[in-house]
């Protein structure tokens, strides 16, 4: 039983056993962390969480949120730094704290990106059938909605998906070339919004600032206030730690992971504050509980040029967050494939495109399915426990490494240990209280799901045993 807590270290000479191609760059890996965050949470939860949680105040949302997860990325820094590996938190998790709470993370990490990515799906296909009707070329009902919803599939949800899984195919390089135009172009469109939105202000908006408070419930019973919001909004930050998935396809790991990391966290918490403060400036927070409230504030100033403008912004936003999801997806998933807590089968690297093509594959069919036949509005805050959860053990393996292995090498250090650290688990752990209670249960099934997959397979085929020397040449400890 005591195999279970094992624990690896992985160094800078394991990226080269991989197969994976090392192509990625500082610039490349930053425009990856603002591709992941700027979407979802800036063009759609902005208005929800303003609307029906928190009001004018939602901008503290933002500010709350981007703490918490400024506490989360110093600690992603330095483990990715030290440790590195495609695992993310699964990874620096197994080097923590041992092979079950890894691959309980790991298995986390699947349930948040992959849902993640089909929930976006479905908004980008809600955003896309509205520009084909503006074009004349409208898709059937039935060709638009999940059975549930009276149609037969989401088709554009799940193709997008699959041509997004045919990019990733290609190889890293060329994934990353089209995300940094996506995120050009989204950049330019939140730039217009700033420039529109700046002289159409009404102070008169902001009052009543804070009309939810910082904590309460609704006559419905669920979560409201300011702190609220923040657990709300934490979906836009959800995908800032994709960057640490692509520790072995960058150029410099132990330098430029880091510094995507923290240089997209913090361009991204600023536009986030910046476009929050001037959408609920130029119409009231009540007017925000829509879709697309970017856009919707935009109409309602009679600005059409504007709003047609962020909705074609809306659209290659949420590529670029399906995008980076995905790619996060499979890479956590071809890590536990080749540590062998997965099939084997999944771990191999196409010799040409240097890309894990059966990882990516697999999960694309099971993504756009799910965007095809399941409506996931429901789902955000099931993937923002998880993150949560993924975030409080990172910021705990900081202090567990730093006592466990105080002479490995760390090329960034997080400032203040342990007190950082422990902020960042602790206002993580925080924003988990403020979830609804029917997240906490699914999340709790997914778990239990995951220790049965790993008690009946995955532990009894794990590379890392000892007397596997494999496993120790692989995962050599740095003294």
């Amino acid at each position: 039983m005591l195999q279970i807590f094992r624990t690896k270290t992985t160094t800078p000479d394991d990226f080269e056993e991989t197969g994976l191609k090392k192509c990625l760059s500082a610039f490349d890996l930053t425009f990856l962390g603002i591709g992941a965050i700027i979407g979802t949470g800036i063009f759609v939860l902005t208005g929800i969480a303003a609307a029906t949680q928190a009001g004018p105040a939602v901008v503290l949302s933002f500010v709350v949120a981007g703490i918490a997860c400024t506490f989360a990325a110093l600690a992603y820094a330095e483990l990715a730094a030290a440790v590195g590996g495609c695992g993310s938190a699964y990874g620096y998790s197994y080097a923590a704290f041992g092979e079950l709470i890894a691959w309980i993370i790991g298995w986390d990490l699947i349930l948040e990106y992959g849902v993640a990515t089909a929930a976006v799906a479905n908004g980008w296909a809600g955003y896309f059938t509205n520009a084909l009707a503006a074009m004349g070329l409208g898709l059937p009902e039935a060709l638009t909605k999940a059975p549930i919803l009276g149609g037969i599939i989401n088709l554009p949800a799940a193709g997008i998906v699959l041509v997004l899984m045919v990019l990733l195919m290609m190889g890293v390089r060329e994934s990353a070339r089209t995300n940094m135009v996506m995120v050009v172009i989204k950049l330019i469109t939140i730039a217009v919004f700033v420039a529109v939105a700046s002289s159409h202000v009404n102070p008169a908006n902001w009052h009543p600032f804070m009309p939810f408070g910082w904590s309460g419930t609704s006559p419905e019973g669920k979560p409201v206030g300011v702190l609220a919001g923040a657990a709300m909004v934490f979906f836009a930050y959800v995908g800032f730690d994709a960057v640490s998935t692509a520790a072995e396809e960058a150029k410099n790991p132990q330098r430029d992971v880091p510094i995507g990391i923290i240089v997209s966290l913090i361009f991204c918490t600023a536009i986030y504050i910046l476009v929050s403060g001037l959408l609920t400036g130029v119409v009231s927070y009540t007017e925000l509980n829509v879709a697309s409230p970017v856009a919707h504030s935009l109409q309602l100033l009679g600005i059409r040029w504007a709003s047609a403008l962020v909705a074609t912004g809306v659209i290659a936003g949420l590529t670029t967050v399906m995008l980076v999801l995905y790619y996060g997806l499979t890479r956590v998933f071809f890590a536990m494939s080749r540590d062998g807590l997965l099939a084997k089968f999944f771990a191999d690297v196409h010799p040409k495109t240097k890309t894990p093509v059966r990882v990516i594959g697999l999960c694309g069919v099971i993504i756009a399915t799910i965007a095809g036949f399941i409506p996931l509005g429901e789902l955000a805050e099931l993937v923002n426990i998880g993150t949560l959860a993924a975030f409080v053990l990172v910021c705990l393996g900081v202090i567990a490494l730093r006592i466990s292995q105080p002479h490995l090498h760390r090329p960034f250090k997080n400032p203040l240990n342990p007190v950082f650290p422990l902020m960042g688990a602790v206002s993580c752990g925080a924003l988990m209280a403020f979830l609804p209670p029917l997240t906490w249960i699914r999340f709790a099934v997914w778990l239990v799901l995951g220790l049965i997959v790993y008690f009946s397979y995955s532990m009894h085929h794990s590379k890392l045993a000892p007397g596997n020397a494999q496993g120790k040449r692989r995962h050599k400890r740095k003294g």
